[in-house]
């Protein structure tokens, strides 16, 4: 049985009152959720000696999530990833966006759905967070509702369950932007860690990580992670993606369709385990490249250095609106977006 307690997590700059939730299982794990972006605070899972420790990065105060620029944690939305030059056609209608990335929009825009104040709530063994994005807001059409379940069950698996409708056509593409760190938050890069993702293929990226168009095998690159490797050892690579993105900043698109086993990740100092599962076409590896060591610093006031984590982001592809190729996030008037994402904790056998 999940626990769930409900504290205040402090206000806002704008002297809103930001609530944090706690859902804990009978092994004494927990993860949090805040309400400013939906965020996922903390994840606290054993390592292979029963230790507990927080494997998400995060901040201590609401300054630090209204301040940051990283997305660490949140909820993104309406539009995950990149956009290219901030427009996209639907029916016969362009919609402009803000350009937050360069001439491109990323997750939103400038105040996307990581910047918004949610509604929590408990209901029973779930977290529900629940916001109303206003018709045109950040130049995206219709009056979209959103609610977001978290669940946290007694196998350390969090569960993300978002679903939306909207009073108009639109676009949907929701995700979460945790940071994970498998030795703990403060223990530093996660390059020794080693991944695994279940995708012969990925789209290839230009100079600005917007995907081209083109799917190519991983076959032969540094992006074949169809068996586990250490990520440390090829993200130094002259290999042109790798170079475009600074590391690693693409998206693979997992073998397989519907509900699947996606990817894997494991620490090898704590032992610990992160199995992802998810019904969505895509996934982006990002391992933490833009992450700069300045303000606003991290939990217990540390600087987030570049690497310290690393984001498994399920997703429609990147740019999926300008390819015909690409499965579209295009949600219609009154129908129900749904899509689920589990990741699972556990420690190497």
């Amino acid at each position: 049985m999940t626990k769930i307690t409900k504290k205040s997590f402090g206000k806002l700059s704008t002297g809103e009152e930001v609530a944090l939730f706690e859902l804990k299982n009978e092994s004494g794990a927990s993860v949090e959720i805040i309400e400013f972006g939906g965020a996922i605070r903390s994840i606290n899972v054993p390592d292979k000696n029963g230790a507990l420790a927080d494997v998400a990065l995060g901040y201590d105060t609401p300054e630090g999530y209204e301040k940051q620029g990283k997305f660490i944690g949140a909820l993104i939305g309406r539009h995950g990833n990149r956009i290219e030059n901030a427009e996209f056609k639907l029916g016969r209608r362009k919609y402009v966006l803000d350009k937050n990335d360069g001439r491109n929009s990323l997750h939103g825009g400038f105040k996307g759905f990581d910047k918004r104040l949610w509604k929590g709530e408990v209901d029973g063994e779930a977290v529900v967070m629940r916001y109303t994005s206003a018709d045109g807001e950040e130049g995206f059409p219709g009056r979209l509702e959103v609610t977001v379940r978290y669940t946290f069950d007694a196998d350390n698996a969090l569960m993300i369950d978002y679903s939306a409708v909207s009073d108009a056509d639109t676009v949907c593409n929701l995700t979460n932007h945790c940071y994970f760190n498998l030795d703990g938050e403060a223990s530093g890069s996660i390059e020794n860690h080693s991944l695994k993702i279940n995708a012969t293929h990925f789209t290839v990226g230009n100079r600005e990580c917007l995907p081209t168009g083109y799917v190519a095998k991983v076959e032969g690159t540094p992006l074949d992670f169809t068996d586990f490797h250490v990520i440390g050892e090829r993200i130094g690579s002259k290999h042109e993606q790798i170079v475009f993105a600074g590391g690693y900043d693409h998206n693979f698109c997992p073998d397989g369709e519907g509900f699947r086993h996606i990817a894997s990740l494991k620490a090898a100092v704590s032992g610990r385990t992160m199995d992802v599962y998810s019904d969505l076409p895509g996934i982006q590896f990002y391992s933490g490249n833009f992450l700069d060591s300045r303000p606003p610093f991290g939990k217990g006031g540390r600087p987030i250095n570049r690497r310290d984590g690393l984001c498994l982001e399920t997703q429609f592809y990147p740019n999926s609106l300008r390819f015909a190729n690409f499965e579209k996030p295009i949600l219609k008037k009154g129908e129900r977006y749904h899509h689920v994402t589990v990741y699972r904790f556990g420690v190497e056998k």
